[in-house]
C-alpha cells in the first residue's frame, strides 16, 4: 500500500512530488479515495525487528507499555538522496489519519534507528523531530480508544534538506517535501485495545 497522505496535502503536490508517489500500484487509497496510477517512484524496504509487516505492534511501543519508538531499518536510498523523512500514522483514528511521529532531515547515510529514541527536538543520531497529533515532540505510540487500529511507518528519500525548525507538523513537512521525493517505503502494523 502506498503512503497515506492527507488528501488536502496530496492535491497540492505536483508531478515528481507526493502526487507522483507511484501510485505505483493499480491505484492506492488516499483519505479513502482511489487514485489512478501515476509515475512510478522507487520503493525502499522498511522493516522493524520489533514486529512483522502487518503484524501486531508489541505493547512496549504503545501507550499501554513503555511507549518506546520501535527500532527501524531500511534499504539504501537512491544515490542523490540528501535527507530522509519518517512519518507514523494511525489510519483508523476518528480524524484520519492521526499522526504519531514526524522525523525529518535525517542524513541519507543513516540506514536504521534504534529503539526508544528520546522525545526531544534534535536527535544525537541527526534529524529533527516534529510535533505529533498529541502535541508532543517525537514518537507517541499507538493508543486507540478501543478495537484494532492500523498504523503505518512511512519513509521518504528526498533530494534536499527541509530545513524546517523543530516542531513542524506533518502538514508542514508534507508541503516542504513537494517535488523532492525520490523513493518511499512503508511498514504497517496493528494494535488492539
Amino acid at each position: 500500500m502506498a503512503p497515506m497522505i492527507k488528501r488536502r496535502d496530496f492535491l497540492r503536490m505536483g508531478r515528481g512530488g507526493v502526487g507522483a508517489i507511484g501510485f505505483w500500484l493499480l491505484g492506492c487509497r488516499i483519505g479513502g479515495d482511489r487514485i489512478p496510477p501515476s509515475s512510478p517512484v522507487p520503493l525502499l524496504q522498511l522493516d522493524s525487528p520489533a514486529f512483522e509487516a502487518g503484524g501486531m505492534i508489541p505493547a512496549r511501543h504503545t501507550c499501554d507499555g513503555e511507549d518506546l519508538s520501535p527500532a527501524l531499518r531500511w534499504s539504501p536510498p537512491p544515490d542523490n538522496t540528501q535527507s530522509l523523512v519518517l512519518i507514523a500514522e494511525d489510519l483508523d483514528a476518528p480524524e484520519q489519519p492521526f499522526t504519531h511521529w514526524v522525523l525529518y532531515d535525517l542524513s541519507a547515510d543513516i540506514s536504521q534507528l534504534p529503539e526508544g529514541l528520546p522525545t526531544q527536538p534534535l536527535l544525537l543520531e541527526g534529524g529533527v523531530q516534529g510535533r505529533n497529533d498529541f502535541d508532543q515532540y517525537g514518537y507517541s505510540g499507538p493508543c486507540p480508544p478501543s478495537g484494532t487500529h492500523r498504523y503505518t511507518f512511512q519513509i521518504y528519500a528526498l533530494d534536499s534538506w527541509l530545513d524546517l525548525a523543530p516542531g513542524a507538523t506533518q502538514a508542514e513537512v508534507v508541503a516542504a517535501m513537494q517535488n523532492h521525493i525520490l523513493a518511499v517505503g512503508e511498514l504497517s502494523g496493528l494494535y488492539t485495545r
